[in-house]
């Protein structure tokens, strides 16, 4: 399409005007064909500017979400980077897709999602032009089902080690899958998949990342204000791309390597709840524990303050003091 065209063009050479002229004949198309692309991408917030006399331009310093934009920061092979400004849910489009026959290797990002989704069925709150929301298909052949969770852990690690290199902020994970910065919740992981009896393997894997960059106008909506954050307070270059961008770099190293598990050792290091004081949440309600250690499947050690010991493979912890 043309306009994927323009856009391609114009992030490859950010900040300088080109004619409609030479903008047509490099595309290959009428300049009535480049104005209206032009002012599609203008009606999807993409900051182009046209002048007379002097042409089209995406203007250099704005934050716009695109998958040209993504690749350009990208080094890891064997990905299609798919961006829209909105969805209902990134995981719902995957999954969906996943269940046609979809390849493996699919990134689908959004600027906003209007039914996004967390843990336990909740809402996850996905406001238009402040985060990052993006799922990613994988179809693991080394993995079994029990081995399935190490891809929210390197997910987790990965996300650490993209926030602190955009935006310089420390990252670290409260248990098992909530990245925490200054206190406060920054990123949910969502992983979903189909699993196949036969082969005791998984089918695929929607792997679901949503990242707080900046803060909405107002602030974060009762009862989120008291427990997610944002990583920036205003919006940077290129931001969104460049997380997106060196997130995925991230995941796709520690990603082969998840059946030896290189990356759990980096997540013992970055988490928040080992050697602190917890309250495990249950059917049983909440009881405080000490959270003693992580083995290599993420199970969670932890000592009640009766001296009873339990390794949690599921739930919720909340971390006092974070």
């Amino acid at each position: 399409m043309v306009k994927e065209q323009l856009l391609r063009l114009l992030e490859e050479e950010r900040g300088i005007y080109r004619s409609g002229e030479e903008v047509a004949e490099r595309l290959g198309v009428s300049r009535a064909a480049v104005w209206k692309a032009a002012k599609a991408l203008q009606k999807e917030g993409y900051a182009i500017e046209a002048v007379q006399g002097r042409g089209y331009c995406l203007a250099a310093g704005c934050d716009v979400l695109s998958a040209e934009g993504v690749k350009k920061f990208l080094h890891a092979e064997g990905l299609r980077i798919e961006a829209v400004p909105c969805a209902s849910s990134t995981n719902a489009v995957v999954r969906e897709r996943a269940e046609r026959g979809e390849a493996a290797g699919l990134v689908y990002i959004a600027g906003e999602q209007t039914a996004g989704r967390g843990r336990l069925e909740r809402s996850f709150y996905s406001p238009a032009g402040t985060g990052l929301y993006m799922s990613l298909l994988l179809r693991p052949q080394q993995l079994t089902a029990a081995q399935a969770v190490r891809v929210t852990t390197a997910a987790a690690v990965a996300v650490c080690e993209a926030v602190e290199a955009v935006t310089g902020v420390p990252a670290g994970i409260k248990w098992v899958n909530d990245v925490f910065a200054g206190g406060k919740k920054v990123c949910g992981i969502l992983t979903e998949g189909a699993y196949s009896f036969e082969n005791n393997s998984m089918r695929y894997i929607v792997l679901g990342v949503g990242i707080n960059l900046y803060e909405p106008q107002g602030g974060f909506p009762p009862p989120l204000a008291d427990i997610a954050g944002a990583l920036l307070p205003a919006p940077v270059e290129e931001g969104k791309n460049r997380l997106a961008a060196a997130f995925l770099d991230a995941f796709s190293g520690y990603y082969p390597a998840l059946d030896r598990g290189d990356h759990l050792a980096i997540y013992k290091r970055r988490s928040l709840a080992i050697g602190r004081e917890v309250e495990v949440v249950s059917a049983r309600g909440r009881r405080r524990a000490l959270a003693l250690d992580l083995d290599d499947d993420c199970h969670l050690r932890v000592r009640y303050e009766g001296g009873e010991e339990e390794w949690l493979s599921s739930g919720e912890i909340s971390i006092r003091c974070v």
